[in-house]
């Protein structure tokens, strides 16, 4: 069962990783005019 837990771990570790990226993607696209300032995610 250790094994399952790190994978477990792993994997939400990737998708902290990747919505923080995302986030970082937009508040870069705003700042150069390619998505609206009032952009909201859905």
């Amino acid at each position: 069962m250790d094994g399952l837990s790190a994978a477990a771990f792993c994997f939400a570790h990737v998708g902290v990783v990747a919505l923080v990226r995302t986030e970082k993607l937009i508040k870069t696209l705003k700042e150069k005019g390619i998505l609206d300032q009032d952009y909201k995610e859905e």
